[in-house]
């Protein structure tokens, strides 16, 4: 299971969708790393496509593939302190969250063109 010790966290735009705010200095598990990399590599997913699955930046990836390619991915992200229990919880929480957040306005949405629909039907 890929694990991402960083709080990618989505915020409501004001016409209701979502955007994607990024904290900075996000921190990446050894594992999640080698995941991300595995999915390029072995998976055939383009580095732009294996990014959005990820909610990972397409130069933060790019730079990864590169690492594991000179045999150095190991050492990446090696000054970085892990965070506690706690904070990595929290942070798939706000993932979760934003996850059906988006979910659930992506069925408002659908909902909403199909009473249209029915409604013009019904004519």
């Amino acid at each position: 299971m890929l694990k991402k010790e960083d709080t990618n966290v989505k915020a409501e735009n004001n016409d209701g969708g979502v955007r994607m705010e990024r904290i900075p200095y996000g921190k990446y598990t050894k594992e999640f790393r080698e995941e991300a990399v595995r999915l390029v590599v072995e998976g055939g997913l383009s580095i732009p496509e294996a990014g959005r699955r990820l909610s990972l930046a397409s130069s933060t990836l790019s730079n990864w593939v590169r690492a594991h390619k000179a045999g150095k991915l190991s050492e990446v992200g090696g000054k970085y302190k892990p965070l506690g229990e706690k904070e990595m919880e929290l942070a798939r929480l706000k993932r979760e969250l934003a996850e059906v957040r988006m979910e659930r306005d992506i069925l408002k949405k659908a909902a909403a063109y199909f009473a249209k629909e029915s409604q013009r039907g019904a004519r």
